[in-house]
């Protein structure tokens, strides 16, 4: 086999595990674009490697791809970024590969916003031990040595991140029937746009929050932890008027959608999403609401809508 024959089976193999490795670091990093810089960064390695030497390049690829990922949660600008109280989860749109995988309820809940956001509070190497376990089902002698650490060690990292996980495993409650999870939310919607306050407070938990990004325009993130407080908010935010309108381009269409497995409403203007709100529902209820709108943060959820075939939206013009 010649050399350009070679690098092209060489590309071939790296290509068949593009999709697990970022959806691996997606769950590491909890960013779409980040994930997809640390899989080139990923390809690049294995570019430079003397590929005739590694036996098993899918284990390989975990280790480089996991220690890249590790590398970056630990440097100074995303210690700096991640603490200065301005930092979500990118939103994906269900389908997205890079969510999977997605065979067992562990999987699932490894990717959806409330875990992402809890993993923050991880140390990097729990994180890591916690998502190669949890979603991708490797033993802790893997995990030992993809992570350089001993299988007692790895052991304690994750009894230590599933036990804080644990705090939103119960906040969240079982995976929400769709149907349901559908009626929450239009009746969510029905009411904010109706500036109906006490439905609103009614369709939230007692310890509801709420969490918004300003749009990106907001150094922190904007946080609120009473439902009527956020029934308010929630009111305030959902009245159209020109001085919005102009800020999104134009006059918004509303659109159901699951995110990340949860119920969510897109804000699209012709086929931008300008803007996300997700919501975790249990019992019945709304137990945290989440805007997103920075557009660094939609980037790739505007992709994934660009190739969906969205259903009739709830609002035509919002």
């Amino acid at each position: 086999m010649d050399s350009t024959a070679t690098d092209r089976f060489d590309t071939s193999r790296f290509e068949a595990s593009r999709n697990r490795l970022a959806s691996l670091a997606y769950r590491l990093l909890g960013s779409a674009t980040d994930a997809e810089d640390a899989v080139q960064d990923a390809f690049l390695h294995w570019q430079a490697a003397d590929r005739q030497r590694i036996k098993v390049p899918e284990a390989w690829l975990t280790r480089v791809l996991t220690n890249l990922c590790l590398d970056r949660l630990r440097s100074a600008q995303a210690r700096r970024e991640r603490t200065a109280g301005a930092w979500l989860p990118e939103p994906l749109l269900d389908g997205d590969p890079m969510l999977g995988p997605a065979d067992t309820f562990e999987q699932r809940e490894s990717v959806s916003l409330a875990v992402l956001t809890l993993m923050e509070r991880l140390a990097p190497v729990e994180r890591a031990v916690y998502v190669l376990r949890e979603a991708f089902s490797y033993g802790h002698a893997e995990i030992a040595e993809i992570l350089d650490l001993t299988e007692s060690a790895s052991q304690q990292h994750l009894h230590r991140a599933r036990r804080r996980i644990t705090a939103a495993r119960r906040r969240s409650g079982d995976e929400v029937d769709r149907a349901s999870a559908r009626r929450i939310v239009e009746e969510f919607l029905a009411a904010a746009t109706s500036g109906r306050t006490e439905r609103l407070v009614a369709l939230l938990t007692d310890d509801a929050t709420a969490i918004s990004d300003g749009a990106g325009l907001a150094e922190k993130l904007l946080q609120f932890d009473t439902a009527q407080r956020i029934a308010a908010v929630v009111r305030a935010g959902f009245k159209p008027t020109p001085a919005k309108r102009r800020l999104a381009g134009g006059t918004p269409a509303v659109h159901y959608a699951f995110v990340n497995g949860a119920p969510a409403i897109l804000f699209v203007v012709g086929d931008q999403v300008i803007g996300a709100v997700t919501f975790d529902v249990t019992g019945g209820r709304i137990a945290t609401v989440r805007g997103i709108a920075a557009p660094t943060r939609l980037v790739r959820l505007t992709e994934a809508w660009r190739q969906h075939e969205p259903d009739t939206p709830l609002i035509t013009q919002w």
